[in-house]
Parts: C-alpha cells; structure tokens; sequence
C-alpha cells in the first residue's frame, strides 16, 4: 500500500500496523533485556496473539539464527500476515518461520528462549485462572533459562471512557475506551480510521477486555511459577511531559492519567 496521503484503499490491517505496532522497538528491547538478565542473546522467539505475525517475520530477519512460532486463532488475520507480511521474507528466513492458528491455551511447543504478548492481547483473559492457565502454558514452553516479555498500561484515564486521536502517515488513529464496568473492570475498547481524504473506517478492530492491574499479573506470574517479575515503566520528559522511548525498571509509578509498561517474568 503506498504512504502518507496517497493511501487510495483501505486495508484495516495495514492501518494497524502502520499506527499500533513497532515491532523494531519491542524486538530490540526484548534482545537488550534478555541479554541483560541471562548474558546471552535470545534465538526462539514465541509470538502469542500474534495477528498478522509482523513481529515474527521481523525476528527471523534479524539473524540466521532466529526462529519463531506466531500463534493466533484469527484465520483470516493469519492469512492476511502469510500474503503480506512472510512473503516479503526470502525461503531460508521462511523455513524458520511458523504461522500457526493456534489457542495460546494449547500450544505444546517447548524450549523458547522468549514468548512476547503485546498490545495487551492477553486481557482478553477475563478471569484469574483463565490467565495462571495461560501463564503457565507460557512457563512450561520456555527454556530453562526463558523470559516471558508483555506489555500493561494503566492510569485514572484507563478506567474510564474516552476517544483518543492521534495523526499517523496519511490518516488519523482513534481510539476508544467505549464502555468500562467499575464493579469487574470489563472494558470494551474499539479502534477506528479516518484517512486523509475524509475516508472512514469505523469499528475496524473491537476488544473486550479485563483491566488488570500490573500487581495482579506479577502476582500471577508468581504463582504461575515464575522466579521473578519487573516492571519497566515508560519514562516522560521532565519539562515537557511528553512520553520518551525508554522505559526503566522500577516498582513506583507517579499517579499519571496514562502510564505505559512492559512485565517482564523471568522463569
């Protein structure tokens, strides 16, 4: 699809990627923790939730070495990722790429060096022993010495409604918190598009989801049988609050509106 305000067709999961996904960052920030936590690079990559696999394709092409397994049970967002996303790779980065339409419950794959969850799929996960279930799915696929890589955010602005718009390359991102129940924090969040030319695409993408705390998933992920958990925290600038692209490990949060983090579980 072409850039900026040439974008003539609208393909939903174009648009995602192009506004939700940096697979470049997580990637990155994945190989520089786990080499800070275990002194070695990780090569087995799991992907959960894994939509159009782009993270996973974007793995197998950083190194001859890398390897990984995307996991989804949308055949058709896995579809999309094969025709637009794996072909892109050449045949021997192919071959250590696998696409699989898979419940993330089941998957029965072992010796990952890391699994990553992002873009808080995991929510959907409603019910602790729904989460330990998977938790522990995760524990006992990775290796001896396996990280588990996810993200959470939080924030009084999370639990509550509110439509979030941001200006991308050709088009504007909407974000919206549509419902939140106070009593079992069950959210409803939807995402939509609105092209340059005025184009609308609403309703692209809706999430129901549990707004878990990140206490509750590090205390899950302990009982999971995880040895450790950390949080990094994404860090503001000091004069303009604006959010910066590092994120520090930390156990205290500032009462922001909206804070961002990734948990990182260490077996």
């Amino acid at each position: 699809m072409a850039k900026g305000s040439h974008l003539k067709a609208v393909d939903k999961h174009e648009l995602y990627q192009k506004s939700v996904q940096n697979p470049e960052f997580e990637l990155d920030f994945i190989e520089k923790t786990f080499r800070e936590i275990r002194n070695r690079r990780p090569y087995a990559m799991r992907e959960d939730f894994c939509g159009t696999a782009l993270s996973s394709c974007e793995w197998v092409a950083r190194s001859p070495q890398n390897h990984a397994h995307a996991y989804d049970i949308d055949t058709e967002v896995l579809d999309w990722g094969r025709a637009n996303n794996a072909r892109d790779l050449t045949p021997k980065q192919q071959a250590r790429l696998s696409i699989e339409n898979c419940n993330v419950l089941s998957v029965r794959q072992s010796n990952f060096d890391a699994c990553q969850a992002f873009n808080f799929s995991y929510w959907i996960f409603q019910e602790r022993k729904q989460l330990l279930k998977y938790f522990r799915n995760v524990h006992r696929s990775l290796c001896t010495d396996g990280v588990f890589f996810m993200d959470a955010f939080g924030g009084f602005e999370a639990h509550k409604t509110q439509k979030e718009k941001r200006e991308v390359d050709g088009f504007h991102y909407i974000w919206e918190q549509e419902q939140y129940n106070a009593a079992t924090a069950e959210m409803h969040c939807k995402i939509h598009f609105q092209l340059d030319n005025g184009k609308k695409l609403r309703n692209a993408f809706s999430y129901v989801w549990r707004l878990w705390g990140a206490k509750e998933i590090r205390e899950a992920l302990i009982d999971a049988g995880f040895s450790k958990t950390v949080l990094y925290l994404q860090e503001f600038d000091d004069e303009t609050d604006e959010p910066l692209d590092s994120f520090v490990a930390t156990d205290f949060a500032e009462d922001y509106a909206c804070w961002v983090g990734y948990i990182v579980a260490i077996k």
